[in-house]
Formats: structure tokens, sequence, C-alpha cells
């Protein structure tokens, strides 16, 4: 949701307001978008720690599954999504360029180097060494009584890893001709980049839907509600012949 906020502003900046040339404002529009990038990125690490503690840890160490602690983690989660892009308004590498949007320019490598670092690979490699941990756990466990008690809790656990690795392989695959840009300098994978990684979070969305049970439940109780909407005129009509009833 963030996300698609923060890039809606940004296009209607390069669309429909090109007289709006500042720097500063160009610096701060790059840095609201690398974060909104940073958090749907960190969002799903958050998700693999909670799972890890859930896991691994609710019996020896009960705390780590409290709300408390899960709130701890939320704002840890919006602590480093702020601090992260801070250097897209400390540097001048994010400055307006006509047609384009608020990103730092390829020539400026270390900075591009450490934002495919920090936005991507940190929070995708942290969310595959975790899951990796958690599946051979639940493949190779020694005890057989601990694997029987935790049954219900192993099937959640591989339910929400497939469904982590199939939002994790549509925003990746979004972002391929980004990547391809960044490599290679060929600007129609940029233009590409720009619509492909925008239509990777609406489907991840509709995914995210479709994938939880609850969450599916509730939208379509929501689109195809069966509570009809008796008219207000029948509802007096039939009130009074209720009390009419009543008295005869």
């Amino acid at each position: 949701m963030v996300y698609c906020i923060v890039q809606t502003i940004n296009y209607i900046f390069l669309i429909f307001v090109p007289s709006e040339t500042s720097d500063v404002a160009c610096q701060w529009r790059g840095y609201f978008g690398y974060m909104s990038i940073s958090a749907a990125t960190y969002s799903y690490l958050i998700q693999a720690i909670s799972r890890l503690f859930f896991s691994k840890f609710s019996t020896k160490y009960p705390w780590l599954i409290t709300f408390k602690t899960h709130y701890y983690l939320i704002l840890t989660h919006w602590i480093v999504v702020l601090i992260i892009p801070l250097s897209s308004v400390i540097t001048k590498d994010i400055y307006f360029r006509p047609g384009l949007l608020c990103w730092v320019p390829l020539k400026y490598t270390l900075h591009v180097a450490y934002t495919v670092f920090a936005y991507y690979f940190v929070p995708v490699s942290s969310i595959i060494i975790i899951y990796i941990y958690i599946y051979k756990r639940i493949k190779n466990g020694s005890k057989r009584a601990e694997m029987i008690l935790n049954t219900v809790n192993d099937k959640r656990d591989l339910e929400v890893f497939r469904n982590i690795v199939i939002l994790l392989s549509i925003y990746i695959t979004g972002g391929i001709p980004t990547l391809i840009f960044l490599l290679f300098t060929i600007e129609i994978s940029y233009l590409a980049g720009i619509v492909t990684f925008t239509l990777a979070v609406t489907v991840e969305k509709i995914c995210t839907i479709l994938l939880d049970r609850e969450l599916r439940q509730v939208v379509w109780n929501i689109i195809f509600s069966r509570n009809r909407v008796t008219p207000f005129e029948n509802t007096i009509t039939l009130t009074r012949h209720r009390v009419n009833f009543r008295r005869s």
C-alpha cells in the first residue's frame, strides 16, 4: 500500500507536474520511493523472523511470541526502513532529470550498489536463510514425539514458506528489467522496469488475497455479500402490519 501511494505520487510529478524541477524535491521523492521499496521487502523479513520465533523458540523463550515482542519488531522495521534510504537526501547523487523518475543515476556506481544491497540483497537473502533453516528443522527433526506435537505448526510453517517464496518470486520478476538496465544501460529496460515493478506489486497483492484463506473469505464476503437490504417503505409497511395484528 505504501509503495503504491508513493509511486503514484512520483508518477504524478513525472507526467503532470514537469515544471517542478527542484533537485531537493527530487531527492525527497527518491527517498520516499526507496523507502517504500524497503518497506515491502523488509516486511517479509519481519514475517520470517516472526515465523522463526513461533517455530523454533516458542517453547524455550515464550516471550518471543508475545504481542509486545511483535510490536518491537514492527517498530524496528519502520526505524530501519526510514534510516536506510537517508543516502538519497544526504548525498547529491539524486537530482532532477527531465522525463525520468528520481532514482540514483547509474554513473554513481557505489550508491547504486548500496541500493541493490540494502533494499534487495540483505532482506531477500536473510529470508531465504531463515526459511531454509525452518524447512530443514521440519524435515530433519530428531525427536519423533516433538515432531508429532508440532505437526500442525510445521504444516503451517511450510505453507507460509511456500507463500513467501511465491510472493518474493513475483517481486524479483518485477525487478528483472531494472537489473538489466543497471548491468547493460539499456534505456528500454529502464522504462520497462517502471511498469513491471508496479505491476508486480499489484499482482503480489492479488496473490496475497488468493493465498490467504481467511483474507480471501473476507474479500469474498464483501464482494458477494448475501445480506439483502430491505427497502425503507417495505420496512414501515411490515411494521404497521405487525402492530395492527397485535392490536387485533
